[in-house]
């Protein structure tokens, strides 16, 4: 597991769009089924230990952030061949376990994660209604083994500030987690 920080993506950068598989419903989610509504872009996956110690409060976020108007999507782009636990057929188990209310999608290709420059798995990145890119960054402060209790509570700041229609936050911390597993040649350019 190496330790990786987020890229950081301009904030105000449009949302690119995506159209992409969800393994548990056997349909293609797009960004643009969501227009007019502000969307919470969370690339995960099933085995990363920075994503397992989120993934309950994580979920529970997730119902409070849709009920207030909020919508998440969660995507997993790491290469299966080679990190099978993360495969479309336990991402399915992954959701029902952790009781995901929101689609967990499949990018095989790797493309959207390249779009978004993603990163680490957790990497969050929040839009606005427009899809412009309001909020980077950390879920918060807590790491595996770390003893710092999950809170979520810079993403769940910056989405009260985006509710409220602040300024985007200032303070916005990268994420850390482990890195995309890239497929052979898909690998970014540093």
């Amino acid at each position: 597991m190496a330790r990786t920080p987020s890229n950081m993506l301009d904030l105000g950068t449009q949302a690119p769009e995506f159209s992409l598989l969800n393994p548990a419903t056997q349909e293609q989610v797009k960004l643009s089924d969501y227009t007019g509504k502000p969307v919470l872009v969370a690339f995960i996956c099933n085995h990363c230990p920075y994503v397992i110690l989120i993934k309950e409060v994580f979920s529970k976020l997730a119902d409070e952030f849709q009920e207030k108007g909020i919508q998440v999507i969660a995507i997993n782009s790491n290469d299966v061949d080679h990190y099978p636990d993360d495969s479309p057929e336990k991402m399915i188990i992954d959701s029902e376990a952790n009781n995901y209310n929101f689609p967990y999608l499949y990018d095989e290709s790797q493309e959207v994660a390249q779009q978004y420059q993603a990163a680490c798995t957790p990497d969050l990145y929040l839009f606005d209604a427009e899809h412009k890119l309001y909020y980077r960054g950390q879920f918060d402060d807590a790491r595996p083994k770390s003893n710092i209790p999950v809170t979520g509570d810079d993403l769940k700041n910056a989405v009260e500030s985006l509710l409220a229609g602040k300024p985007s936050p200032d303070n916005q911390k990268p994420s850390l987690g482990c890195n995309i597993k890239w497929k052979v040649g898909n690998e970014p350019i540093s």
